[in-house]
């Protein structure tokens, strides 16, 4: 079945080469595409000359950065276009351990979407500060009560779609740009009644680079979920 693994990528020269090698060598089943927002460090002429030796290497060249979720909106509709049955979302930091990869595609046919998950039995963050995994754990914990859904790991971005689901949900309208695109996922995820599988992984936080999170990602998602959640109740 043909699985296509989506890494957004901006100012990654560090961590893409060994990330995308490592997926490249833990599995042979899927192809990678690279979303590129015209990154100044070089990340996406790496990335092309890769895809010029390896036939199951893509770019996309994005001519801004205008978020995680624009680009794998955009990755997605490259999927769709070329017949792709199973889509991943995958960080290109590191975060995500390729060796990981071969137990979230194992679930795939049973589920429309499969969550690479922290905090379910069995999952794990390395390298955090206790703060770090209190505002994971509680942003989840929010996300979950406010929106109404059963994933443990809302925020989660370690995942594989069914493309056929993906193709059910309306997308046009999506509002999270940053760290509250998987949340807004999963909430339409629950409400289209996806079959939805956690598999635990263990969460490793960069060494190479610099992270992309910010207080302004943070408020949106927070304001989102929010707003999200008072809709529900006053209906």
């Amino acid at each position: 079945m043909k699985t296509l693994v989506i890494m957004p990528t901006y100012n990654e020269i560090e961590s893409l080469p060994i990330t995308l090698t490592g997926v490249l060598a833990a599995t042979d089943e899927v192809d990678l595409l690279v979303v590129d927002d015209g990154s100044p460090d070089g990340t996406g002429t790496w990335a092309d000359n890769l895809a010029a030796t390896n036939n199951r290497v893509f770019v996309m060249h994005r001519t801004e950065k205008n978020g995680l979720g624009a680009a794998y909106l955009a990755g997605f509709a490259w999927a769709f276009e070329r017949g792709y049955e199973y889509v991943v979302e995958m960080d290109a930091d590191g975060s995500h351990r390729p060796q990981d990869l071969p137990k979230l595609l194992d679930k795939k046919e049973q589920a429309d979407l499969v969550i690479g998950s922290r905090w379910v039995a069995g999952g794990a963050v390395e390298n955090w500060p206790w703060y770090r995994e209190l505002i994971s754990r509680g942003g989840s914990t929010y996300s979950r009560m406010m929106l109404g859904v059963s994933i443990r790991d809302v925020t989660a971005g370690f995942r594989v779609y069914r493309s056929t689901f993906l193709q059910q949900l309306d997308l046009t309208d999506v509002n999270a740009k940053g760290y509250g695109f998987q949340v807004e996922m999963s909430w339409r995820s629950s409400k289209a009644d996806a079959r939805v599988i956690e598999v635990p992984i263990l969460f490793v936080e960069r060494t190479l680079g610099a992270s992309k999170m910010s207080s302004g990602i943070l408020l949106e998602a927070l304001w989102l979920v929010t707003k999200w959640g008072f809709s529900r109740f006053t209906r």
